[in-house]
């Protein structure tokens, strides 16, 4: 058996001057021991106790008080340098009980979509782009259920009988992110705004010539305006009610770095996401590829040995699916290694391993968005394709799509047919269904925005598919689509 330290690969002895600063703690042993993590744990308890979090009181009869623990992180700018430490209290969710400590969960966040649509808007019009955080999100949503929490390690009381009767949703509850956003929700709401029916994190504000956006994703907001002085009374209210950060013009989002360009256009890049995503893969030094996957490739769930390291080829795949947010032209091929993730072989780590060399040599390539014509009402076209029978196990098509708003690509995706296509015919108009669908969805939003467009183009490049759009023609080939 071949080791690595047999091979001469050992991992570098990290200074005992930088282990508790610049290296996240694992315990709360480590962290106390540090004074930099040590300060940041006091100032996080005293967010809590000044937010009223909790009470201390003796556990009724017939409950269970969860558990919780400290978890430490570096923010880290887009440069890699340390932003700030964190250190967060949160709760052991997974013991919670259905029906006594929780009941409804779901929260939901922008849409990615939504955000290209946005961005294009206010570039078209000149509108500042602006980012703010909450800081202590979860700790503004208010519970409804009766949740006890044992004591904060590190921070217990004389009498540690007592129990946290919890009065806000902490970090790792289940139903702390959907309490957050109904607070915020209930919030902007007492400001006049309404929620999108297309995208309810996205919140509108429209009086006499003014409009606001808000776009929500957690913690994490963006907001553009027609009117500056409108959106700097919007931020003061905010401040007034919830405690912020102003992060100013938007340049960082979601771990996509926002960079303007001189013409008034931006770009999209997630440079320092696939630099850290190398560097975890140990591929920061590999050849850069100029293409994607070999030509011909044929990926199987049958041919070389098995990958024994699962969990890493999930993570990995996993961090290629998020790249995808920027990078669309490797949505086909993640979308291809994304389908053995229970049971990946060796060749198929051999193609993400492809992948990654080819991230190596663009990784600051990026989405590119202008503005359109402000004169003209917004274009939206679509062109839509399929593989027929690519899939050399179950012979499914794969479908893919593109949607431009004007110049921009504001969606895009690379999908396996859930069924077996009889025809290539068959195989394009479902996805030429697919693509109609996330139009009209376009078409909707922009419609209860009051942005004026023209009627869509979809492309499609199968004759027999276009044909039968325009004439539902019944026959034995096509009856049953």
């Amino acid at each position: 058996m071949t080791t690595r330290a047999k091979d001469g690969i050992v991992k570098p002895r990290l200074q005992p001057t930088l282990l508790l600063t610049h290296v996240e703690p694992k315990t709360i042993k480590q962290a106390l021991s540090n004074s930099t993590w040590s300060a940041v744990m006091q100032t996080e308890y005293n967010a809590l106790l000044s937010n009223d979090t909790w009470s201390l009181v003796h556990l009724p009869p017939h409950r269970t008080a969860i558990g919780c623990k400290w978890v430490f992180c570096i923010k880290e700018n887009p440069d890699g340098t340390v932003q700030k430490y964190k250190a967060r209290l949160v709760t052991k969710g997974f013991n919670q009980q259905f029906g006594f400590d929780y009941n409804e969960t779901f929260a939901p966040v922008i849409k990615l979509v939504t955000i290209r649509l946005i961005l294009t808007l206010a570039l078209t019009h000149h509108w500042p782009l602006q980012q703010l955080d909450i800081n202590n999100a979860f700790l503004n949503g208010t519970l409804d259920e009766e949740v006890y929490m044992t004591q904060p390690p590190g921070f217990e009381a004389s009498d540690k009988n007592l129990v946290c009767k919890l009065h806000k949703a902490i970090y790792g509850l289940k139903q702390a992110p959907r309490a957050w956003f109904e607070k915020l929700k209930s919030t902007l709401l007492q400001f006049n705004f309404q929620a999108s029916k297309c995208d309810p994190s996205l919140f509108v504000y429209s009086h006499a010539n003014s409009v606001i956006y808000i776009l929500v994703y957690v913690d994490d907001i963006i907001i553009t305006s027609n009117d500056s002085t409108l959106l700097h009374t919007l931020v003061s209210q905010l401040h007034s009610t919830f405690s912020l950060k102003d992060l100013g013009d938007l340049d960082y989002f979601l771990g996509i770095e926002v960079k303007t360009q001189s013409d008034g256009s931006l770009i999209l890049t997630q440079s320092k996401y696939i630099r850290d995503l190398l560097n975890h893969t140990d591929m920061e030094a590999s050849k850069p590829f100029s293409s994607l996957m070999v030509s011909g490739c044929k990926l199987s769930k049958v041919g070389t040995e098995d990958f024994l390291d699962v969990s890493l080829y999930r993570s990995i795949v996993g961090a290629l699916q998020y790249a995808t947010i920027t990078r669309p032209e490797i949505s086909f091929s993640v979308n291809k290694v994304y389908q053995f993730m229970s049971h990946p072989l060796a060749h198929h780590w051999s193609t993400v391993k492809h992948i990654l060399r080819y991230l190596k040599g663009t990784t600051s390539w990026g989405l590119h968005l202008q503005p359109a014509p402000s004169n003209s009402p917004l274009s939206i076209h679509a062109y839509c394709d399929a593989d027929w029978a690519s899939d050399p196990d179950d012979r499914r098509s794969t479908s893919g799509a593109s949607i431009f708003l004007g110049t921009n690509l504001v969606s895009w995706w690379s999908k396996k047919q859930p069924v077996v296509a009889r025809s290539s015919t068959e195989a394009e108009y479902r996805s030429l269904a697919l693509a109609t669908a996330e139009v009209t969805w376009i078409q909707t939003l922009l419609s209860e925005l009051k942005v004026r467009h023209s009627p869509p183009i979809i492309f499609c490049d199968n004759l027999s598919t276009v044909a039968l759009a325009h004439n539902l023609v019944l026959h034995a080939r096509t009856k049953h689509m």
